[in-house]
């Protein structure tokens, strides 16, 4: 099963917190694909927006789960579209609200995302909930 990781990438303490998402789904048995790593911040040539809307909806219909950061005063937009595009595939969607500025994430979500989601409130949930999630897919596998 491979998991698409969104979330906010544009500063080096938002990719090593996706990268640290990335270790966890790895620890559970997943693969993944993290945009930073795998379509990189620059485009090989030509309009890089192009690129990266194509990449990442290409990788949004190939993946079977999304992990998604929540985490700051709003949801990144790039990460809200993410979602809705993912759940208007029938994609399942993890996400994950850590930030301690905020103690009710149903408070500050927008509902549309929040309720799109299933949410973690910390690393060790989302840890146990890929876990189970990947024990379930191998007992139906047998």
């Amino acid at each position: 099963m491979k998991i698409y990781i969104a979330g906010p990438l544009f500063n080096a303490g938002e990719r090593w917190y996706l990268e640290n998402i990335d270790r966890v789904c790895h620890e559970a048995g997943f693969e993944t694909y993290l945009p930073h790593r795998d379509a990189g911040l620059v485009p090989p040539s030509g309009d890089g927006n192009e690129f990266f809307f194509n990449e990442d909806r290409k990788q949004l219909n190939e993946c079977d789960v999304v992990v998604a950061v929540l985490n700051g005063v709003t949801t990144d937009p790039g990460t809200a579209w993410e979602i809705g595009y993912a759940h208007a595939i029938k994609c399942p969607i993890i996400a994950i609200y850590d930030d301690k500025r905020i103690a009710d994430p149903k408070a500050n979500i927008n509902p549309m995302i929040y309720c799109s989601v299933e949410m973690c409130k910390t690393m060790e949930e989302l840890k146990e909930k890929l876990k189970t999630m990947n024990n379930e897919t191998m007992n139906n596998d047998k």
